[in-house]
Parts: structure tokens; C-alpha cells; sequence
């Protein structure tokens, strides 16, 4: 029977992920720093207004205001008009040093001994249903949000483009559990006041559209452009107008659009946030490392789709447990329980051998506040950063280190499919 499946996406300019990114970006700043920072950095934005807000033990010093002007004028938010924007809005901070009673389960002199910084939960999820091992419906709509922020920011057409956005994707899906055909597409856009829902509409379909289907053949065989009228619904901007947006339209806070971070509902979310945290978080780093697992394990051909759950004990270093769940899709004669027992074998679990493993101590963080935490491109890039005397320095990172595909020929090997 077939069936229909959902998931949104939402811009660097949405408000939720307004936060995200200057919580990012002060903890890369504070790691650059000192490595060995220990950061938890909520970021409230409303109508003018930035607080920031959460606690710290560094022994570096960052100048908090220049970072978050820099964010927010990075993100578009650069005139007065918007009502918030990097140079007029007004900066609270309200950071303070980290509980003694966290930081003695957690910072050891042993960094591989080092206790997880909290209870909890974290998931990791991969399905070959496309080449990034990230669910479509999730997969298009970051493109959609993602490649119009592009044509904002170039100001070559849509003029009237503002940085809000948000998108949602609906998919038909067969029996077996594969994409058959768009049903639905939803774009929201903030604009300018002087420009009508329709004219939104006809250069979506004439400027956006076809930029998303030269990103990916699976894109443009859904979305069927220039063979006349669109096989789906588009909706565009369904209230008619979206000129108030932004942090203005509505207060954005730090970590409340988990779901987008990660897998749009098709994999699960243990409920902690990602932004801001240092790699002693579990909710982070665990979350890295389950979809290190989940994207290795599917890219050997072990399954068409795996779950990865870990949970932690706070200050406890080995993980409380482990359960790998492939929802009926295994491609070998083994039972989830002994794929999670080998796996178990192969990979550190530990918080301080998962930081080594992924690199996660290097200020790489900023980047994956917008367009999804997963299913991005490993790469190394050239980050500049200010130390404490106020002298810019660079360093070289490597980004999204957790979507590497280097232990697949060692799991093919240990699962029997060379």
C-alpha cells in the first residue's frame, strides 16, 4: 500500500537557526582558542535583541559581541528595515563557569577515561534511498531552502528575497518503501513588501526549481522540469504574505528545530539539542558518532536502512547501551542484536575516544547550524578567528568528519561481504 511521508526544512535566516549559529560560532571561537573548552551556549533573538546566555570553563578569552554581529551579518540580517539586524541589535550575556559537580565526572586527566557530560539517549540514522544516505523528503527540502539563500545572497534575480525561509517536502512511497513521486512541495519566503505571492510563485518555478534539479538526477526526475505543468502541488507562501520575518516575527531560541538538524522524522531524535555544546556532550558527539555508524554500516551493504541508539550514564565513560535496529532491511543472515554486538567490538564508544576518532576538539561547528547536522560533505577549509590580544589567526579544519565512509571495507570485510 502506498503511502505518504513528510519532512520540512528551514533557512539560516529562520529565527530558531538565527541562535543556532551564534551559539556555534562562540563555541568555535572559545575551541580555536583553548581545545579544551567546555562551552553550553543558549542564544535567545527577538526584536532587536540578542541573549546569550549559558556556562563556560575556557582559558581563553573571546569578545562575545563581535562574534554575534559577524554571525548575524553573515546570515543577511544587515539592515535596519528587518528591525533586527548585526549592527543596531542590542547583546546581553550571561555566561558563567560550568557546575563543579558536572565538570568532576566529566574532565579527567585521562581524556579517554572522561565521563559523559549528561545522561540520555542519542540516535543515529542512514538509508540508501540517496547517494548522501539521508532521506529524501529531508534531503530535497534542505536543497530547496538552501539553493534559495544562494540566489539571495548573489542578487542576481528574486531582488526581493529576504533571509527567513522554510520549506516542506511530501513524498508518495511504494510498498517496498521507495520514493515514487513528489505529492507536495510547501516554500515560505520572507520578502519584500512591493512584491505579490504570484510573482513569488512564477520565479520559483523559473529560477528555483530548476537550480534544485541540476543538483541531483533524482531531483530532476522528480520534479519533471520544463515538461509542462508542475506533477505536483506547490504551495508558496500559503497566508499570502511573509514581509515581518525573521527574529523579528518571531523569538528564535537555541536548539528547537532538532528534527531538521537531523533526520526530518524518519530516523528518531533522543531529544537533546546539538548547538553550542562542546564535543563532552553526548547529546552531540554521540549523535555524530551513531550516524558514523549508521552511514558506514549501510554503505557496506548490510542494510537498506539502520538505526544506531547509544545511551550514557553522566560521568560514566563506556555507554550504559547499545541496539542497532535495520527494520527489517538486513542484507545478511544475522540478527540486529549480533550486528550491534560486532559493532560494539569496533568502534570506542567512550566520549573522549569518540572526539579523537571525529576530530570533534577543532572549531567546526558554525557550519552545520543550517541545512542539517547529517548527510553534509566532509571537506577542509580554512577558518581565521581572533585570539584574546584581538590578532586574527587561521587554522585549517576538516568539517563534517562523522559523514566520512572510512570503515566500509572494514565492516564488508567483518560482515562477511567481500
Amino acid at each position: 500500500m502506498h503511502y505518504l511521508f513528510t519532512s520540512e526544512s528551514v533557512s539560516e535566516g529562520h529565527p530558531d537557526k538565527v541562535a543556532d549559529r551564534i551559539s556555534d560560532s562562540i563555541l568555535d571561537n572559545f575551541l580555536a582558542n583553548d581545545p579544551r573548552s567546555h562551552v553550553a551556549c543558549e542564544t535567545l533573538v527577538t526584536t532587536g535583541q540578542v541573549v546569550v546566555a549559558g556556562e563556560v570553563t575556557s582559558n581563553s578569552y573571546i569578545d562575545i559581541s563581535h562574534i554575534v554581529r559577524q554571525a548575524i551579518a553573515d546570515i543577511g540580517y544587515t539592515k535596519a528595515e528587518y528591525k533586527f539586524d548585526a549592527e543596531s541589535c542590542g547583546i546581553f550575556t550571561a555566561l558563567h563557569e560550568q557546575s563543579a559537580d558536572i565538570d568532576m565526572g566529566v574532565s579527567r586527566g585521562d581524556v579517554l577515561a572522561q565521563g559523559a557530560g549528561d545522561q540520555g539517549m542519542m540516535f543515529g540514522y542512514a538509508t540508501d534511498e540517496t547517494d548522501n544516505y539521508m532521506p529524501l523528503t529531508l534531503d530535497l527540502a534542505h536543497t530547496l531552502v538552501y539553493t534559495l539563500a544562494r540566489i539571495r545572497k548573489e542578487g542576481k534575480v528574486m531582488p526581493y528575497l529576504r533571509p527567513d525561509a522554510k520549506s516542506q517536502v511530501t513524498l508518495e512511497y511504494d510498498e517496498s518503501g521507495r520514493p515514487v513521486r513528489i505529492d507536495t512541495i510547501v516554500l515560505s519566503t520572507q520578502h519584500d513588501p512591493d512584491v505579490s505571492q504570484q510573482q513569488i510563485r512564477e520565479d520559483i518555478i523559473r529560477y528555483l526549481l530548476p537550480r534544485v534539479a541540476t543538483r541531483d538526477s533524482r531531483y530532476a526526475e522528480l520534479l519533471h522540469i520544463g515538461e509542462g505543468e508542475l506533477p505536483f502541488r506547490l504551495l508558496v507562501n500559503p497566508t499570502g504574505n511573509f514581509v515581518i520575518g525573521g527574529p523579528h516575527g518571531d523569538t528564535g531560541l537555541t536548539g528547537r528545530k532538532i528534527i531538521v538538524d537531523t533526520y526530518g522524522g524518519r530516523g528518531a531524535h533522543g531529544g537533546g539539542a546539538f548547538s553550542g555544546k562542546d564535543p563532552s556532550k553526548v547529546d552531540r558527539s554521540a549523535a555524530y558518532m551513531a550516524r558514523y555508524m549508521a552511514k558506514n554500516l549501510v554503505a557496506a551493504g548490510v542494510a537498506h536502512e539502520a538505526l544506531v541508539q547509544i545511551s550514557y550514564a553522566i560521568g560514566v565513560a563506556e555507554p550504559v547501551s547499545l541496539n542497532v535496529n535495520t527494520r527489517g532491511t538486513c542484507r545478511i543472515g544475522m540478527s540486529d542484536s549480533e550486528i550491534a554486538e560486532k559493532l560494539g567490538k569496533l568502534f570506542d564508544l567512550r566520549p573522549g575516544a569518540i572526539e579523537q576518532t571525529l576530530s570533534l576538539r577543532e572549531p567546526i561547528y558554525s557550519e552545520t547550524a543550517a541545512y542539517g547536522h547529517v548527510g553534509r560533505t566532509p571537506q577542509r577549509v580554512q577558518k581565521t578567528f581572533v585570539d584574546g590580544n584581538g590578532k586574527p589567526f587561521t587554522k585549517e579544519v576538516e568539517l563534517f568528519t562523522w559523514e566520512r565512509l572510512d570503515r566500509v571495507e572494514e565492516l564488508k570485510t567483518i560482515f562477511g561481504l567481500v
